[in-house]
């Protein structure tokens, strides 16, 4: 029996949610998002509250049913709150700044790399070294850091390259002679 599942989802006043045909939609002040429920599985809309159930009673052991809890919670959570993740550059010379819809990052290679922001995530950068990108949906901005973050992960012998704000890099100690 899944804990996850079993737990309802709180909801605000300013959102409106529907489950229709296997296809749940939520809309709230930051945008609108829909996803695929499990045909295993049904939402109950509340007045203040969501379910997630199995249609069956055999389905409670199915773990895919604290995911799709979980997928619906994102959802409803990023229409009324959103999502945010701070990125950080360490180096010497390392730089990011947006320029339209690209975000121009210098990182001691010999060009800069210009990386396109998705339509769906908001990037500023308040200081030089500082990344920050909010998001309505978590799993577009979850893949956006990381591919940002993969241009130059974080060395453990320096600790140079761009890490997420609240990361601990492990430090290795150099050569001896």
């Amino acid at each position: 029996m899944s804990r996850i599942g079993q737990n309802s989802i709180k909801i605000d006043r300013d959102i409106s949610c529907s489950f229709q045909n296997g296809s749940f939609n939520a809309k709230g002040k930051l945008g609108e998002m829909s996803i695929l429920v499990d045909p295993l599985y049904t939402v109950d809309i509340l007045e203040n509250e969501i379910l997630v159930k199995p249609i069956e009673e055999k389905d409670k052991q199915n773990p895919n049913w604290g995911t799709m809890r979980s997928l619906i919670s994102n959802i409803v959570i990023g229409v009324s709150k959103g999502f945010s993740k701070t990125l950080e550059l360490n180096g010497t010379g390392y730089r990011a700044s947006v320029s339209g819809t690209s975000l121009n990052l210098q990182l001691g290679f010999s060009h800069d790399i210009n990386h396109e922001i998705p339509k769906e995530v908001k990037i500023e950068c308040p200081k030089q070294n500082i990344i920050k990108l909010s998001s309505f949906n978590k799993e577009i901005l979850g893949a956006t850091a990381a591919k940002i973050r993969s241009y130059r992960k974080p060395e453990p012998f320096k600790g140079k390259g761009i890490k997420y704000e609240n990361e601990f890099i492990f430090r290795k100690e150099g050569k001896k002679k």
